[in-house]
């Protein structure tokens, strides 16, 4: 039945630290979906926020947050994800326009572009995630009746583990050219272990392959401790994402993928919100100063 609670071993993933800002990213997609100048629409989101014991009173809409859009939790920082998604789904649009027949969501978490997005009908949409959170995901999705528009392959493996031979036994075939995206993901891992994936990824891609990622390029996360973001999304609903971030030196991934031949460019979210015209501003104390939006190109000969 429609928001009929998963069972508690199904909620494995999502119930805490990393797996919990799954849902708060779903909740920013739930308010800005309902937005009257909304930048994307998902119609799933606030079901997972709905489907979570964790986050059944968070809100879904702007309007249920008392001080609405001066809230920096649910008005600026949900604007910041709503801005993020856009953003991440043109450019898989974009990449798939050109060239790209398999997509890969590395960290999938409650992501529903199979659902949502228009594809073109020989496309398969690989999402890579621990089991826990893509059960989660499926009991909702389930109880809604969602029918995904293209084929759609779950990949319930932890990112630490062998993820490749997960991926590549279910269908991933590195000779077709495929779109990657790694969305809020390799802040939460360890320098070396971001490397490796990087790596991974160009091994994995043929030309005319493309990755989009977010990176952080803080020196010291900490002095952002104070900024009103994070402190909001402690006091609110007891998320420390500065606890939940690696505090260890960021790679220069997108040097890295520039030696081994991708064309790359990287950009502010604030360069997003002057094309748009809406999203977040850069304000003092800024938390979101350092968050840089990677777009690599894998060129042909």
């Amino acid at each position: 039945m429609p928001g009929t609670a998963p069972q508690q071993t199904e909620l494995d993933g999502v119930d805490g630290g990393v797996g919990l800002t799954a849902l708060l990213v779903a909740a920013a997609r739930a308010i800005e979906t309902h937005r009257h100048d909304s930048l994307a629409q998902d119609v799933y989101a606030e079901h997972f926020v709905r489907a979570a014991p964790a986050c059944t009173s968070w809100p879904v809409r702007i309007e249920q947050v008392p001080d609405k859009d001066d809230n920096p939790l649910w008005g600026r920082f949900a604007r910041y994800f709503g801005l993020r998604t856009r953003v991440l789904d043109d450019f898989l649009l974009q990449a798939v326009g050109a060239s790209a027949r398999q997509v890969v969501l590395l960290g999938a978490g409650l992501d529903t572009r199979a659902f949502r997005l228009d594809w073109p009908a020989d496309l398969v949409v690989f999402e890579i995630d621990r089991a826990g959170v893509l059960a989660f995901k499926q009991q909702v999705l389930t109880g809604l009746s969602a029918a995904p528009r293209v084929k759609r392959v779950p990949v319930p493996v932890d990112l630490r583990a062998d993820w490749v031979t997960a991926l590549t036994t279910v269908g991933f075939d590195p000779a077709v050219p495929s779109v990657w995206l790694a969305e809020g993901l390799l802040f939460y891992l360890p320098g070396p272990a971001e490397t490796y994936l990087i790596d991974t990824v160009d091994r994995l891609t043929t030309a005319g392959s493309s990755l989009a990622f977010e990176a952080k390029l803080e020196k010291n996360l900490l002095a952002y401790r104070d900024s009103t973001i994070y402190t909001a999304t402690r006091e609110q609903i007891g998320i420390d994402l500065l606890r939940l971030f690696d505090a260890g030196p960021r790679p220069d991934s997108a040097g890295h993928l520039r030696a081994k031949g991708w064309c790359t460019s990287m950009h502010t979210p604030f360069d997003f919100t002057h094309q748009h015209g809406r999203g977040p501003v850069p304000e003092p104390n800024d938390a979101l100063e350092g968050n840089r939006w990677v777009f690599a190109h894998k060129p042909r000969p």
